[in-house]
């Protein structure tokens, strides 16, 4: 979340910036403004009050040494009133905490200059456009969802059968190709300097809310209710809050993780061409990256995680373009996205495969994940990144449909080394 500072100082930019995300920020804004003023002068009268009370406490002891004792019990009396006036005070302080709290969480992050205006994803800027191999399949070419059928590598009504729709069965190739590219991935991860760690699927609250899912998206999640717990949606969640309630060294910065998971969402479709077959999952396989970074380095990080993913997709021969989205399609929590589409050649349209984003300090405000420098008085709100790096089933709806010849489908050739074979026939 914004900072209270950032707010204070910047009422103005904040209002203005927001309109860009098509959020009207104004009543909010002076909300926080109000409560944080409140705050403050609550907190310095139990300073006040408190100070008082403590210089009593020690005149009493004094004044009963003297022999003072009707003046020492006028200063006891004082003393308790203070004492219910600070409990009374502090009761006051808690509630506007409570409501400033809760309307803290409900701005978005500031979006960069950087991002285009926009209302939707019909909206984004094309940044970049690499279609020049997007093969000629002619007449007889097949949807992903036949091909799986045709070579019998998902299995969509077995999964129905097991957990419900938007849950598949990766059956032999299938299974071993899906495998390979999360192999691949991870591999490709190490050698750009990522660590791998392999986290819980399962997070609390305080994690949810600490990389902002929590408290206004629990709709899109699978809740454990009975343990209160969530199933991630990305591992974005837990890889980030290994570092909440953390100080880092500086000098350690910046901190570059990734993971594979499983992935589940609430919202996927279930009708349409659309989200037909791999197009939209309740549950699916991704590799994710994170990084913590030093404030003034960010945005160098996020085009060294662009050109990472944009790595992974040429290795694989795919056609992609890459995209700037606008105010209107990026998220609650971003400052800047880019998304990576690729090019299915035969259901003819673009799939995103990958969102990139810098948050800057606003997830860390929420995580008080902070870094500290030897020179540094205290420690300072680090910026926190992530990308999908990248998610697996529009990558492999892809991968069968932009390969399919008349013999059975090609594998991309980096994924030999990982798959044991070269065609699904």
């Amino acid at each position: 979340m914004l900072t209270l500072k950032f707010i204070q100082e910047n009422k103005e930019t904040v209002i203005e910036r927001l309109k860009v995300k098509r959020f009207d920020a104004a009543a909010v804004v002076e909300n926080i403004i109000e409560l944080d003023n409140n705050r403050k002068s609550t907190q310095s009268e139990v300073d006040q009050q408190q100070s008082e009370m403590n210089s009593l406490s020690k005149e009493i002891g004094m004044l009963f040494k003297q022999g003072k004792a009707e003046e020492a019990n006028v200063a006891k009396s004082k003393t308790a009133e203070l004492k219910e006036n600070i409990k009374s005070l502090n009761t006051k302080l808690n509630e506007i905490n409570t409501q400033l709290d809760a309307e803290l969480v409900k701005l978005p992050n500031i979006p960069h200059p950087t991002v285009p205006e926009g209302n939707s994803d019909e909206d984004n800027q094309v940044e970049k456009t690499c279609d020049a191999n997007i093969p000629e399949l002619g007449e007889g070419k097949l949807p992903h969802w036949e091909l799986i059928k045709k070579y019998d590598i998902i299995d969509f009504e077995l999964g129905t059968k097991i957990a419900g729709a938007g849950f598949p069965v990766y059956k032999g190739k299938g299974a071993r190709l899906q495998r390979a590219l999360i192999n691949f991935f991870l591999d490709e991860g190490q050698k750009a300097g990522y660590n791998e760690v392999l986290p819980p699927i399962l997070v609390n609250e305080a994690s949810g809310f600490g990389t902002g899912q929590l408290p206004d998206k629990e709709g899109m999640m699978y809740h454990a209710t009975a343990d209160n717990l969530y199933l991630i949606p990305t591992a974005e969640v837990p890889v980030t809050n290994i570092y909440r309630d953390e100080v880092v060294k500086e000098e350690d910065l910046p901190l570059k993780t990734m993971a594979y998971t499983p992935c589940f969402r609430r919202e996927a479709g279930s009708w349409g061409a659309h989200v037909r077959g791999l197009n939209r999952l309740h549950q699916f396989d991704k590799v994710e990256i994170v990084q913590i970074s030093h404030p003034d380095k960010s945005y160098e990080a996020l085009d060294g995680m662009v050109a990472h993913v944009e790595n992974l997709v040429n290795k694989l021969g795919l056609p992609y373009r890459l995209l700037r989205l606008c105010g209107g399609d990026i998220s609650f929590t971003s400052a800047l996205t880019f998304d990576f589409e690729v090019f299915s050649a035969a259901q003819e349209r673009w799939l995103e495969v990958s969102s990139v984003s810098n948050f800057e300090n606003y997830q860390a405000n929420r995580l008080k994940c902070r870094y500290k420098g030897k020179d540094m008085k205290k420690p300072e709100l680090a910026h926190t990144l992530n990308g999908s790096a990248l998610a697996v089933p529009r990558i492999l709806a892809a991968i069968l449909e932009n390969n399919q010849t008349a013999d059975g489908i090609k594998i991309p050739e980096v994924l030999v080394p990982y798959t044991g074979f070269d065609m699904i026939n």
